[in-house]
């Protein structure tokens, strides 16, 4: 402590301390939530400049908590693919395995419409097994097929249906639809049919 230095006003520095650190988490978020709304408009080729001014930030800012674009969008990946881990591991209560399920489906076809660009730019950290987001990805797969698992049991879903041959089906659908004038959530009714039990 210096001879100015009280005990007060070094307290006031430690609780100034905590004001910044709050302040840069709430920064990270306002940013990873503008990336996610500029890259799903815009697509994986947005710039960060772009982004920072969505959020309101400097790109000074931005680079202090993402380094490189890359990181950025390995990023938002990471956030998109927990928030569908919570949606299949914690689904609303009330609901089947069955209503969950087709819930996820969805709410994933929607994630690879609005992202596609975005995986296919990350395609090869999404398959580095020491990165973050194979990880986050992995994560994702297993809270999915316990609750696939689950509507098999109930018998709501076939019984040799696995987990990579649903993803993509629901992938093939999302593709179709964006290439195409077809409604993704028409097409993704008659294939959720064709997987049910035959009767």
């Amino acid at each position: 402590m210096t001879p100015t230095q009280t005990p007060r006003s070094r307290g006031e520095q430690a609780a100034g301390g905590h004001v910044v650190r709050a302040d840069a988490a709430r920064n990270r978020d306002r940013v990873l939530a503008a990336a996610q709304s500029v890259f799903a408009t815009h697509g994986a080729d947005a710039s960060p400049h772009e982004v920072a001014r969505f959020a309101g930030v400097g790109v000074g800012t931005l680079y202090r908590h993402f380094a490189t674009r890359e990181a950025l969008l390995e990023a938002v990946l990471s956030d998109r693919f927990e928030s569908l881990r919570q949606l299949a591991a914690e689904p609303a209560p009330g609901l089947t395995a069955e209503e969950a399920l087709l819930e996820w489906i969805g709410a994933f076809a929607r994630h690879l419409t609005a992202y596609r660009g975005l995986a296919s730019s990350l395609m090869p950290t999404m398959h580095d097994e020491a990165s973050p987001l194979w990880q986050a990805c992995r994560e994702m797969r297993l809270a999915v097929d316990s609750l696939l698992r689950q509507a098999q049991a109930n018998g709501s879903f076939r019984a040799d249906l696995d987990i990579s041959t649903l993803l993509k089906l629901v992938n093939a659908i999302a593709l179709t639809a964006e290439q195409t004038s077809d409604d993704g959530a028409r097409l993704l009714d008659f294939v959720m049919t064709g997987l049910h039990p035959r009767r």
